[in-house]
């Protein structure tokens, strides 16, 4: 419990908890009917007991479902939240409306409540409580771990978005001189979410394969590593930022403390032999496949999943939105340039010039890392079955989410094969993945590379990533980008082949944002930045008319026309040799205002300020 909260806490009288909510699922008591007076006297196996609540395992059980929804799940709108869009409006992928928050453009009456504690109060009910179960200890012991997990991933989230936060692991009475308390160093809270992780990792059973659905074992030990990473690479790069966001006085050697944790918790799961990369020696067809397979159930790479299931009216419709060559967004060419030529060497130069001369080019698994053109849609490519496939030219010149805006399609999760998936809504059943054994490879990678060790380790970790998509193994020398342009170009050969192995094998599935703000990135990848799209002036693409009613020069703008609903703007001046799709060039006139001294936390809810009687101040900035 937190020291100062624990201190105010015994000078007030304790009153009486309230009764704790259940979610109304939850409290729903299950009517058994049989002819046999013995099953009527018996308690339902599946109910809650309201004498006795928390009284036997399946109840722990129940209770602990309802802190499953805390794991992504895949979009149901266009421009919604979810992994396949939570890339958009980050480098690696746009919506034609910019993201208020890395654009620049969040203001403090955007301030959120802080939810995330009333989900902490009901995970400390349960720890408070879980004693009264009697029955299998094995399954008692894996709810409470289950418990510790959730409520190690919901403190997790809150430092994510706000840094200090205030630690709490009791029921507290509903008393608000007990809530006036200051934030703890973000520091305290991860090393208690760590300490509850160790917990987890000691309790949960071990498993195989992904088949149950639950948190096991290597689940924990796989966030561990990270949130070990994150806070690791946190605290280094905003340190030597000196921006507000790091904790005051941390030292070198707690640093790479975070960095060792993730290391060893990765290095758990690498050494158990339970998992590995999944292959069936299909170089430019096994990655696509790893996003749409609908049961993930033996697949040796996935680890935690959520399964989507039509029949039961559980579905999304990210197929719909993405099998026109739309979904009112694009991949950026900032993320298509920075996957590697099909020879291991950065794609630079003359040589990409020359291959976005010709549209989609540059995509071809004969030119790059065959990854992205499993990422991006490539001309003939299957879009929905009997035989329609990606156009020849992109829809750039369309309406709503038929439209794409950078020129480059996204693909990944598209179940062309499937005609209700790629018509209707709610129709997809492409998995939500939660966890993949690819990211315990990346987070050991990264952190042996943060500590810097031995070269060949890393290597071997990246391996089984390359192998998958026949591309050469790991050459830190030649892959090394020293390009002007290039935002990393200043970071080390170890630790810039790392970066980029993570932003191509993770695009589009909601990692960038987390990753720009843990490594404070932002003043490279987004300060006065747009992101572009395909070349269009110097290209066949501006060329074109063809049947879907095409440019021919007709359709793009240096200023925006009166009435007009659509409109191409590019890089560049009029007159320009070579001139990219720029598709925020109206609404970002001087690139994205993100805030480095503000926006990488979020503002608190002036309520909150008031209600703590200054305990709790602003984030900086706000």
């Amino acid at each position: 419990m937190h020291l100062a909260l624990m201190s105010h806490y015994n000078t007030i009288k304790m009153k009486k908890y309230n009764t704790l909510k259940f979610l109304s699922v939850i409290w729903i008591l299950l009517t058994l009917v049989s002819c046999k007076k013995d099953l009527l006297d018996r308690k339902p196996l599946d109910a809650l007991s309201t004498a006795n609540p928390l009284a036997t395992p399946n109840e722990l059980k129940l209770y602990v479902n309802q802190f499953y929804n805390l794991f992504p799940v895949h979009p149901v709108n266009v421009g919604g939240t979810g992994i396949a869009f939570d890339d958009a409006g980050t480098d690696n992928m746009i919506f034609s409306s910019v993201n208020t928050r890395l654009s620049g453009q969040l203001a403090l009456s955007n301030a959120s409540s802080l939810g995330g504690y009333t989900t902490i109060r009901s995970l400390n009910y349960f720890l408070a409580n879980y004693k009264n179960a009697k029955g299998d200890q094995t399954l008692i012991n894996q709810y409470v771990g289950e418990a510790r997990f959730f409520r190690a991933l919901n403190y997790f989230n809150l430092v994510k978005g706000y840094g200090d936060v205030t630690w709490v692991n009791q029921v507290l009475p509903e008393d608000p001189e007990i809530m006036k308390v200051p934030r703890d160093p973000r520091t305290l809270v991860i090393d208690s979410v760590l300490k509850d992780l160790d917990v987890a990792i000691s309790l949960l059973p071990t498993a195989a394969n992904s088949a149950s659905m639950r948190i096991h074992r290597d689940v924990a030990s796989a966030y561990k590593s990270r949130i070990a990473l994150y806070e690791g690479t946190w605290q280094r790069y905003h340190q030597q930022k000196a921006d507000p966001f790091f904790t005051a006085n941390i030292t070198e050697d707690k640093i790479r403390g975070y960095f060792t944790q993730a290391r060893d918790a990765a290095s758990s799961v690498i050494s158990s032999g339970r998992w590995s990369v999944y292959s069936t020696g299909k170089p430019l067809q096994d990655y696509s496949d790893l996003f749409i397979t609908t049961d993930l159930s033996s697949n040796k790479e996935v680890m935690l999943w959520r399964k989507y299931n039509t029949g039961d009216n559980i579905g999304h419709s990210v197929s719909k939105y993405i099998s026109s060559d739309g979904g009112d967004l694009g991949l950026t060419l900032s993320l298509v340039d920075d996957y590697l030529t099909i020879n291991g060497t950065p794609f630079t130069g003359i040589e990409r010039l020359n291959a976005q001369r010709k549209y989609a080019q540059e995509l071809l698994p004969t030119v790059r890392d065959p990854r992205l053109s499993q990422t991006a849609g490539v001309p003939g490519q299957p879009m929905k079955p009997v035989n329609v496939l990606v156009p020849s030219y992109p829809p750039i010149d369309q309406t709503g989410f038929n439209r794409n805006t950078t020129g480059y399609p996204m693909h990944k999760f598209l179940e062309y094969n499937t005609a209700a998936a790629t018509t209707d809504d709610f129709k997809s059943m492409a998995p939500g993945i939660a966890m993949r054994y690819a990211e315990v490879l990346l987070n050991y990678a990264e952190a042996v590379a943060e500590l810097g060790g031995d070269q060949s380790l890393i290597a071997s970790a990246l391996k089984p990533l390359r192998d998958r998509a026949g591309m050469p193994q790991v050459d830190f020398a030649k892959e090394y980008n020293t390009s002007a342009d290039y935002p990393f170009r200043n970071l080390s050969p170890v630790i810039q082949s790392v970066r980029r192995e993570r932003r191509v094998e993770f695009a589009c599935e909601g990692f960038r944002m987390d990753d720009i703000f843990r490594w404070a990135a932002a003043d490279l990848l987004l300060v006065n930045k747009r992101q572009l799209g395909t070349l269009f002036t110097g290209s066949d693409l501006n060329d074109q008319n063809t049947t879907i009613g095409f440019y021919k020069g007709a359709i793009y703008y240096d200023t925006a026309p009166a009435g007009k609903s659509i409109n191409l703007y590019l890089s560049g001046n009029p007159g320009d040799a070579v001139r990219y799709i720029d598709p925020h060039k109206n609404v970002l006139p001087t690139g994205s205002r993100f805030n480095t001294l503000r926006d990488y936390l979020l503002p608190l809810q002036q309520r909150m300020l008031q209600l703590t009687e200054g305990k709790w101040v602003q984030n900086p900035g706000w």
